[in-house]
């Protein structure tokens, strides 16, 4: 990966003799072409008229001074981390509050309680392989999501790596309304990590000064060097202080709280592996602790895995620019974007599926009209249960008419025939509209 050219060192002093050329920088926008650049894209382009790159890139650091906010989070020379919010951020934030913490225009799919386990596992799963696959899992996600539906015990550390990726976004799923704190971060990393470490007895534990812990590119180049060891333990218990902290005097945005957890997390890399894992389930437990509840459908690291270079760059950028967060909040706030798009595409495809087997059943000589009663409401509810006495009762029907509708339906692998007791029960199988279209003429 090529690393990102630092910013120069620029100073007005350098212009105050030149009143026309002082203006035109003090004119200069945050943005460029309207996105937050850093100067290693800056630097390519063509600057405004009367000004080199370097006057150009001045008037930008000016203006971004003017917005960028101080936050309780150090680098490792103990000075502060900053972000900002311009109006690209802004308009972001205001389309994830609306779509990750309302309930505007979402999907029943998401919204019934019949149906959102069903979307829930699934993206636990799609979650679980994409970040392990993004720190090295060769395992396939046809394989993996079998194990993992399955409960087939993992054959090797990728598919160990997998597996206890679900599990840990099932433990900060559950866990989302405790507070952070640092014995929450051992036990989830322990969790992540378990049997997949050369050390075993690094899981769960923070790394020491003898774990040369470097990140480097594919030919060697050292692209960071995160604190001392000694530093991890202070360094994690200020992390959950700003995690949980809502003081009634000022006002961080919940979203950017999350993303910055995630974004230092990384940065600090306290562990000797698994830490691209655990800041990225930590970014998961944020959104849920503070509201935004449709992150439980969404896969972030199936977007990061499709460019994990601009994941990367987005973590160099903030650190060469001045500790300047907004980079890496700016590509967060993208990724979660795409993802909540991701999310609608694939319900609206399986919204069209279902409506598509509804109309066939509506067509259909092959079901009588109680059975296609049932059959559409069983599409709508995955999982929903009926009994020859509950559908006997539903069309006033005699036992053996019930009985009948039933059964049938169940030898043409339309319901799942259950005994319960001394009774049987008929349930709506998930993939009962795929089995439909298949099967209705």
């Amino acid at each position: 990966m090529k690393i990102p050219l630092s910013p120069p060192h620029v100073s007005l002093s350098d212009v105050l003799h030149d009143r026309d050329k002082l203006n035109r920088i003090l004119g200069v926008s945050p943005l460029v072409r309207g996105r937050y650049e850093h100067w290693d894209k800056v630097r390519h382009l063509t600057p405004p008229e009367g000004l080199t790159s370097r006057e150009w890139w001045l008037g930008i650091k000016l203006a971004r001074g003017q917005i960028l906010k101080s936050l309780p989070l150090f680098d490792k020379n103990g000075d502060e981390l900053r972000f900002s919010t311009p109006d690209t951020i802004l308009r972001m934030l205001h389309e994830i509050d609306q779509l990750a913490g309302g309930r505007i225009e979402m999907s029943e799919e998401v919204t019934n309680p019949a149906t959102r386990d069903r979307y829930v596992v699934s993206s636990l799963i799609e979650e679980a392989i994409t970040s392990s696959q993004l720190e090295g899992a060769s395992t396939t996600a046809d394989v993996a999501k079998d194990m993992l539906r399955t409960g087939r015990r993992p054959a090797d550390r990728s598919e160990r790596m997998i597996v206890n990726n679900f599990l840990g976004m099932q433990f900060v799923r559950e866990r989302a309304a405790e507070p952070l704190t640092p014995q929450f971060v051992h036990e989830l990393h322990r969790m992540l990590t378990v049997d997949t470490l050369d050390d075993p007895s690094k899981a769960g534990r923070f790394r020491e000064d003898g774990d040369q812990i470097r990140i480097v590119d594919e030919v060697g180049n050292v692209l960071h060097d995160p604190p001392k060891a000694v530093e991890l333990p202070e360094r994690l218990e200020r992390l959950c202080a700003f995690a949980n902290d809502r003081p009634d005097d000022t006002f961080l945005h919940p979203v950017v709280r999350a993303a910055i957890l995630h974004f230092q997390m990384g940065f600090d890399h306290p562990f000797v592996d698994g830490n691209g894992r655990t800041a990225r389930a930590l970014f998961y437990w944020s959104m849920l602790s503070q509201g935004y509840w449709l992150t439980e459908y969404l896969s972030i690291s199936s977007i990061l895995k499709k460019a994990p270079s601009q994941y990367a760059r987005s973590f160099l950028h903030s650190e060469s620019d001045d500790n300047d967060l907004t980079y890496f909040l700016d590509y967060q706030l993208s990724v979660v974007r795409r993802a909540i798009d991701d999310l609608q595409r694939y319900l609206k495809k399986k919204i069209a599926e279902i409506t598509q087997v509804e109309s066939l059943l509506k067509r259909s000589t092959e079901f009588n009209h109680r059975q296609l009663a049932l059959l559409g409401h069983a599409l709508r509810h995955p999982g929903a249960r009926y009994t020859i006495r509950s559908h006997q009762m539903s069309h006033r029907v005699v036992y053996e008419t019930a009985r009948t509708d039933l059964t049938t339906l169940a030898e043409r692998a339309l319901l799942v025939q259950r005994r319960r007791g001394k009774k049987y029960e008929f349930v709506a199988p998930p993939d009962l509209h795929e089995r439909l279209r298949a099967g209705v003429g």
